[in-house]
């Protein structure tokens, strides 16, 4: 889920920076400080906007820098349990995919991809169901459900488990109405239960 947050911080403009604009110079230190960073409470932070300083320096005896409140908005994502998801498929693995949410990948293990049991083809590098006709391979667009997170301090360490066993869930192609009968088939179909009337 993306989300902008409106947070209001302490910051020290150091020396070095007094000859830019001050919010140039707060804009910068907002991005090193929070950018990519990720927070249990709201997420990965994506990117800083809009900081607007609130007070007047403050300066503290034996430091240089500046001390200013400022506030800004953060765009953030955070994922959540039971939300679905456009996701992409970024690698096969023999236990499963991985696909991106947003910009977290997480793992659709081969047990949560359908109902029916998936198999791993080394040599295709895909997982597919024999039983029933399906595959799933790199590049994939599917619809996927969060069923678990676990947010550590980086990316690589967070850990996102995605499932596409509920119904609705999986590739766009999987549930694309079948064709209507044609009319010379209904005709046949018509034709069949009035001779069935009739031998009654």
């Amino acid at each position: 889920m993306y989300n902008i947050k409106t947070i209001e911080d302490r910051i020290r403009v150091p020396p070095d920076m007094f000859g830019s604009e001050l919010e140039d110079a707060v804009q910068r230190i907002l991005r090193e400080r929070y950018e990519g960073r990720i927070y249990k409470d709201m997420g990965i932070v994506l990117s800083i906007d809009k900081p607007k300083v609130l007070t007047e320096g403050t300066v503290i005896p034996g430091d240089s820098g500046a001390y200013y409140t400022v506030s800004f908005e953060a765009l953030t994502f955070i994922p959540v349990v039971n939300e679905v998801y456009r996701a992409e498929v970024k690698e096969i693995v023999e236990f499963g995919a991985f696909a991106s949410i947003g910009p977290f990948q997480g793992l659709l293990h081969v047990s949560q991809i359908g109902k029916e049991k998936y198999y791993y083809d080394k040599k295709a590098k895909t997982l597919s169901s024999r039983e029933a006709g399906r595959s799933v391979k790199k590049g994939d667009e599917v619809l996927v459900k969060v069923s678990t997170v676990s947010l550590k301090s980086t990316s690589s360490d967070t850990k996102i488990g995605l499932t596409m066993r509920p119904d609705g869930l999986g590739k766009p192609e999987w549930f694309k109405p079948k064709k209507a009968a044609t009319p010379a088939k209904a005709e046949k179909k018509e034709a069949k239960s009035e001779k069935r009337g009739d031998a009654k």
